[in-house]
C-alpha cells in the first residue's frame, strides 16, 4: 500500500485539476450562450439568402456560364477545408474532424488531386500525425472571427476555383445540434447548386431591379461570405459545447477519484496508527517481561 505522503500529493494533485476543470467547464459554458446565439441568429438570414440566390439563378439564362460560381465542371482539383479548433480538451471534437476528412481522402476523393486546407492548430498536427500533407492553414482567423476576416478567406477560396485551380470545394466541420451533440459534417461550398424544386414560387411575385442577373451578380458574394461566416459560427459553438462536456465529465471523474483516494488514504492512516499501537504494546510488554 502506498504510504500516507504519496496519498497526499495525489489527493492535492487530483484537487487543483478539479479546480482547473471546473473553471474550463464554466468559461466555455459562458461562450457557449453567445456562440449559440450568434448560431440561432445568422441561420434564418443564410437560408434565406440561399433561398433568393436559388430562385435567381434559376431565372436567369445560362448562369453557369455567366457566373463562374455555379460551373459544373471535370477539371482542376478538390479542395477540402477542414474547420476544427487551435485549442484541445475538447473531446473528440478535433479528432472527428480528422477522420472524417481521412476517409473523404481514402473514399469518396480517393486517387484523385486534393487539396486540404485546414482551419484550426490541432487539425495541422492531427494531420501532421497522420502524414497527411497540407496545402498551407488558415489557423489565424479563429483567433479573431469576423465577417471581415471570414470574408477575406472566403474571397480568395472563391478566387481559386473561379480561376479554374478547384473544381470543387468542400467544408468539413462539427454542426451544432447542442451543448452535448456535435454532428460532423460535409457541406459542398462551391460551385453553388440550383435546386429545382416543384414547389410554388415565393419569389414570384417580386419585381426585381434592375434585373435579375444584376441582382445576382451582387448577392453572390455575400452568400459565398455569409455560407462560411455561418459554418464557423456552427463549429464554434459545438467546440465550445465539446469543451464544456468533457470538462463537466472530467470534473465529476475527478470527484470520484478524489472520492477513493481519501477512502485510501483514510485506510492507509488508519492501518499506520494500529502498526503504531501494536508496537507500543509489543514495546511495553518486552518491558514487563
Amino acid at each position: 500500500m502506498a504510504n500516507l505522503k504519496d496519498i497526499r500529493i495525489r489527493i492535492n494533485s487530483v484537487r487543483t485539476t478539479r479546480q482547473v476543470t471546473s473553471a474550463m467547464k464554466m468559461v466555455s459554458a459562458a461562450k457557449l450562450k453567445k456562440a449559440q446565439d450568434d448560431v440561432e441568429h445568422v441561420r434564418p438570414f443564410v437560408g434565406k439568402l440561399l433561398e433568393v440566390a436559388n430562385f435567381l439563378g434559376m431565372s436567369v439564362d445560362n448562369v453557369s456560364e455567366r457566373f463562374a460560381v455555379f460551373r459544373v465542371s471535370q477539371k482542376g482539383k478538390v479542395l477540402i477545408v477542414p474547420i476544427a479548433s487551435n485549442k484541445g480538451l475538447a473531446g473528440a471534437f478535433n479528432s472527428n474532424v480528422v477522420k472524417e476528412t481521412e476517409l473523404l481522402l481514402k473514399g469518396r476523393f480517393a486517387g484523385q488531386e486534393v487539396d486540404v486546407l485546414p482551419i484550426g492548430k490541432q487539425l495541422t498536427k492531427g494531420f501532421a500525425s497522420r502524414g497527411i500533407a497540407v496545402v498551407g492553414n488558415y489557423n489565424d482567423l479563429l483567433d479573431n472571427i469576423s465577417i471581415k476576416s471570414v470574408s477575406d478567406v472566403a474571397s480568395q477560396i472563391a478566387s481559386d476555383f473561379c480561376s479554374g485551380k478547384y473544381r470543387e470545394v468542400h467544408f468539413v466541420y462539427n454542426e451544432f445540434v447542442n451543448a452535448a451533440v456535435q454532428n460532423v459534417v460535409t457541406t459542398q461550398m462551391l460551385p453553388l447548386s440550383l435546386l429545382d424544386d416543384d414547389k410554388e414560387c415565393k419569389y414570384c411575385d417580386y419585381i426585381v431591379e434592375p434585373d435579375k442577373a444584376t441582382v445576382l451578380e451582387a448577392i453572390v458574394p455575400q452568400v459565398i461570405n455569409s455560407k462560411m461566416y455561418s459554418i464557423i459560427l456552427e463549429s464554434l459553438a459545438s467546440e465550445h459545447g465539446a469543451r464544456m462536456t468533457s470538462m463537466h465529465k472530467a470534473t465529476d471523474n475527478a470527484t470520484e477519484l478524489l472520492g477513493d483516494l481519501q477512502l485510501q488514504y483514510n485506510k492507509a492512516r488508519q492501518a499506520a496508527i494500529t502498526n503504531e499501537l501494536i508496537e507500543i504494546v509489543s514495546g511495553a510488554e518486552a518491558l514487563n517481561s
